[in-house]
Parts: structure tokens; C-alpha cells; sequence
């Protein structure tokens, strides 16, 4: 049975969600106390991805904003040629915060060698005070506009492996030589997160990563998602229940459902590229309908990485307004509360947004202000009988 709400619940109008959700929203204020979040019991954990673009100030200080609207991990790209090259930049947010958690979404393998890839996080992980975290996948807009592929599945995994413990100070052995950074021995432990849909990447999330990315908020597809990967891992002797579920996606805060599309139509269009990768390798009968069925609707000869991540992309004109609804998070905050709950239970450990949007102040507010606080105060309780 699935433990998400139905596909259609997404299209309930935001009236009704707003009644359902308003118990939950409404008594809650905002509880910060020296950037540091205060709230009793949480369980979701919040997350924000912050393009790599200049001028490199706009990255620091939405960072530092993000921490003192209780936001919990801060995000940026990895796609040197498309923005700057991300690795200063965790430098500048880590030297100019103090708690949230830094990482890429995602690094790969393939454009870095990883070896260079583990000291770098190992030497941020001590400039940070122990505060990183990895996300890797296996290339997309970072490999593509330099003219290679993805990096093999089976190359991927070996890298993936291999990063885990060399940036966490375990000797390993890599190209027939052993090698040990053992000046990054005595630290916190890196969390190494693999970004993937399809069953292949995704057992090697189950089988050698602390949790997997997936970057879409239809609850249907996460739950297939969460699903694939804790049985991979309790096939090869872990605990699935150990393992951090990552979902991301824009969110976009308001009334104006129109508009809000038009804000994060990109997105669709860009995971439709992962998508067609997927088919290529798997049948479509093993694999969720609701993640394949759009793109038999689109031309992915019109994907212009020169706009990728962008609002206002051309090629997002493929993407049809239910399509943005299920895959983004849109509408008032009593909206983005009612879908949060749906997404933990089905096993999101942290959401993630996108702030590839206009507003970014505004989103990064409402959700400090509203949302954190109405997801922390637990699910609405009925009212007494009488």
C-alpha cells in the first residue's frame, strides 16, 4: 500500500489545503536563538541549493540568511563552466556561518579526480568545523557541456566507495596504489549522498552511501525511490533504515499558481534528462509511471544547457502545469506543509529547495518564519468531541 497521498491529492484546491493545514500553521512563530534551531522533536530537516553564480557575495549571503532562518544544510552546484567553480565558495559560506551543513548537489567523479575531489572535502570539512557533506551522481551538465557522458555505473560505484573513506581518513586502495590522507583522520564523518532514479544507481545508494538524492517532490516516485534503495541495502547486510532520504525541487510560496509555474518550469524539463538516461538503460514497466510518462511528451533535442536551472527556459515550454505541481512544491504555506507530510511519510529525512527562483528572500523567510515552525509542531490534532 502506497504510504504516500494519492496522486491526484496534489490538485486539491489550495483552500481546501489551506483549511486542512491551518490548525498547524497558524499558532506557530518562529523559535531561532543565535542562528541555531530550537524546535523540539523535528524530524525533517531543511535544506537550500544556491546556484554557484556571480557575483560570489549573492551565494555568501543567502547562505547566511538561509542559517538564521533555521535552515539546516546549504547546497551549491558543481558545473565549473556553466558558474564558478563551487569549492572557493564553500570556503567563503563556511568562514561566514556557523551551524548549517555545506555540500555539493552533486560532484561526480568524472570532471574531478576523486582522489582530488576527497582532500578537497576533507580539508573543508576542517576549515568548517566538521560541517560537510557530499552529494555525487554520475555527471550531467558538468560532463555533457565539455563533451563526455556520464561517468559508468560500474566506474561510479568504485569512485563512490573509494571517496567515502578517503576523505574520512581511511586508507583505501585506488589505480593498484594504496593511499591514506592521514592528516584527515580524527574528524566528524563526511556523509556521502549518491543522486540518482534508476534501479541500477540506486542499489549502489542502498550498498555503499549514507543516503540518496532525489531531486523531484512527488511523493509516488520518492516512495518507489526510498523503496529501491533500502532493499539494496538490506540485500548487502546494512541497515535501511540508517539511510538519509534528500528530496529536491523549487518551492515557490504564494497564491499565484500561474506564476509559479512559470517559475519553476525548468525543473521538470531539466530531471527529464536523467529520465531519458534511465529508459535507455531499463524497461519502462519497471519503473514508476508517473516518472516516465511526461517525457514521452518531450524532444530532448531541445534541452539548451546554456539555460539549464534557469527561469524562463525555453525548453521548459514542454512541461505542462501538473507536471510543475507534482514535481515542485507551489502555493501558499499551508500547501507546502500539507506536501511535506506527505514527502516524510514517504521517508524524506530532509527537504531540499531549489532557490533557482525569483524571491529567493521571500521563500527563504516564509519558510522560516511559517513553515519550519508548522512542520516542528507535529501534524494538526482533531479537536475535542462536544
Amino acid at each position: 500500500m502506497c504510504l504516500a497521498s494519492p496522486r491526484a491529492s496534489s490538485f486539491l484546491p489550495h483552500r481546501v489545503v489551506r483549511e486542512l493545514a491551518a490548525a498547524v500553521a497558524s499558532p506557530v512563530k518562529k523559535a531561532i536563538r543565535g542562528g541555531r534551531s530550537i524546535y523540539a522533536g523535528q524530524v525533517l530537516s531543511f535544506g537550500v541549493t544556491i546556484l554557484p553564480d556571480p557575483p560570489w557575495q549573492r551565494l555568501v549571503e543567502l547562505m547566511k540568511l538561509a542559517e538564521e532562518s533555521g535552515f539546516d544544510y546549504g547546497w551549491t552546484y558543481d558545473s565549473h563552466v556553466l558558474w564558478q567553480e563551487p569549492y572557493p565558495l564553500l570556503t567563503l559560506a563556511a568562514m561566514n556561518t556557523e551551524r548549517i551543513k555545506l555540500g555539493l548537489n552533486v560532484t561526480n567523479p568524472g570532471t574531478r579526480e576523486p582522489t582530488v575531489t576527497a582532500s578537497a572535502f576533507a580539508t573543508l570539512q576542517d576549515v568548517s568545523n566538521g560541517r560537510m557533506v557530499m552529494g555525487i551522481g554520475r555527471g550531467d551538465s558538468a560532463r555533457r557541456v565539455i563533451g563526455q557522458k556520464p561517468v559508468r555505473v560500474a566506474d561510479f560505484e568504485a569512485a563512490c566507495a573509494m571517496l567515502r573513506d578517503l576523505m574520512n581518513g581511511r586508507p583505501v586502495r585506488w589505480n593498484d596504489t594504496d593511499i591514506e590522507l592521514a592528516w584527515a583522520k580524527g574528524r566528524p564523518e563526511i556523509p556521502l549522498y549518491v543522486a540518482g532514479y534508476g534501479p541500477r544507481v540506486l542499489a549502489i545508494a542502498g550498498r555503499v552511501a549514507d543516503g540518496v538524492i532525489i531531486q523531484l517532490a512527488d511523493p509516488e516516485i520518492v516512495e518507489w525511490i526510498v523503496g529501491q534503495v533500502r532493499a539494496a541495502a538490506e540485500e548487502a547486510g546494512r541497515d535501511p533504515d540508517a539511510l538519509k532520504v534528500v528530496a529536491c525541487a523549487p518551492a515557490h510560496v504564494g497564491d499565484d499558481l500561474a506564476d509559479a509555474c512559470e517559475q519553476v518550469r525548468w525543473f521538470p524539463a531539466m530531471v527529464s534528462n536523467h529520465v531519458f538516461d534511465v529508459l535507455s538503460r531499463h524497461d519502462p514497466a519497471d519503473l514508476p509511471s508517473a516518472l516516465t510518462e511526461y517525457v514521452t511528451r518531450m524532444q530532448r533535442e531541445r534541452y539548451d544547457y546554456s539555460e539549464h536551472s534557469r527561469v524562463g527556459a525555453k525548453h521548459g515550454e514542454q512541461i505542462t502545469d501538473e507536471t510543475c505541481d507534482r514535481f515542485c512544491i507551489l502555493g501558499p504555506p499551508e500547501a507546502h506543509v500539507e506536501k511535506l507530510r506527505r514527502l516524510e511519510a514517504a521517508g524524506v529525512d530532509q527537504w531540499n529547495i531549489y532557490l533557482m527562483t525569483h524571491g529567493q528572500e521571500e521563500t527563504l523567510r516564509a519558510y522560516g518564519e511559517t513553515i519550519i515552525p508548522a512542520l516542528a509542531a507535529g501534524p494538526a490534532q482533531p479537536a475535542p468531541p462536544g
